[in-house]
């Protein structure tokens, strides 16, 4: 099993000031601690469950593209990318310059977006969730043909592109991973066993029922359930002195046994960085023989 960072809070004891050195202080402990992939999240405001808006919140592709220069092996992307934030030939070209200026460590995370309340307070467009669902599949359409030979014209029922140029091309082939988030059985993951390199699933009770729907839809499909990344959305809890280390490894020993191959989530307390220095010389380690 692989290990993912995320980093969905930036509001730390080092202030505003400190939050560029903090941010790239993390990442790179992540990298050297062997975690294979980073994320951030595709938000404008903090959201609820981590904290009031007001917290800080980086742009996700801005913040993506300073952590490309500050790290060397660690994949990049977002979880996950909110569709309608931006027109998909934009969302393209941003995943593809961050790929070229990674070295090829860029990876296409996306979902149908759920966040009106920030949406609606900065002027995003929102739109209906059928209607979100239905520009999901056309951007992902779009972005896979503008990673193709084909630089033709994209007609779909909500974008139309009369020339899908992308110059230069990601240095990922056929072209970087794309993965979507969420576990909406009709929908979501129809969406991945047709288009997804990976799919990201939180860590929940029915977790083992979400896989089961997927490798239906992948029947369906005429996909190979197997060649889609798992990847599982989930909290690093080590306990103030790390007293939760071997709970943890337990648990995501539980996950890979269900065949999940990413634990991905955020680690609790990693501004101090200490957590992530646990994560590095116990967890990784460990998991690495699942």
């Amino acid at each position: 099993m692989k290990l993912g960072l995320h980093i969905p809070d930036f509001t730390w004891d080092s202030g505003t000031a400190g939050l560029a050195s903090r941010l790239v202080q993390i990442a790179q402990l992540a990298e050297q601690g062997g975690f294979d992939r980073v994320s951030v999240m595709d938000h404008v405001w903090q959201i609820a469950h981590i904290g009031p808006p007001e917290h800080e919140m980086l742009e996700a592709y801005t913040a993506l593209g300073f952590l490309a220069a500050k790290t060397e092996r660690v994949k990049l992307l977002t979880v996950v990318t909110a569709v309608v934030y931006r027109e998909p030939g934009l969302l393209a070209k941003a995943v593809s310059t961050l790929d070229v200026l990674s070295g090829g460590r860029a990876m296409l995370g996306i979902g149908a977006a759920w966040n009106e309340e920030e949406s609606k307070g900065l002027g995003l467009f929102f739109p209906s969730t059928a209607e979100r669902f239905e520009r999901l599949e056309e951007a992902i359409q779009i972005c896979q043909q503008m990673w193709s030979e084909n630089d033709g014209p994209f007609e779909g029922k909500h974008y139309q592109l009369t020339r899908t140029l992308n110059s230069p091309q990601p240095l990922s082939r056929p072209y970087p991973p794309i993965l979507i988030g969420g576990a909406g059985e009709r929908k979501t993951l129809r969406l991945v066993a047709r288009y997804a390199d990976a799919c990201n699933i939180f860590d929940s009770p029915d977790l083992a029922h979400k896989l089961d729907v997927l490798r239906e839809h992948c029947e369906r499909e005429g996909r190979n359930y197997d060649d889609i990344e798992k990847t599982v959305q989930t909290r690093f809890d080590l306990g103030e002195k790390g007293e939760r280390v071997q709970q943890t490894i337990e648990h995501l020993h539980e996950l890979a046994e269900l065949g999940i191959q990413v634990g991905h989530g955020t680690v609790i307390g990693a501004g101090s960085l200490r957590p992530l220095e646990l994560m590095g010389e116990q967890i990784v380690p460990a998991v690495s023989a699942f």
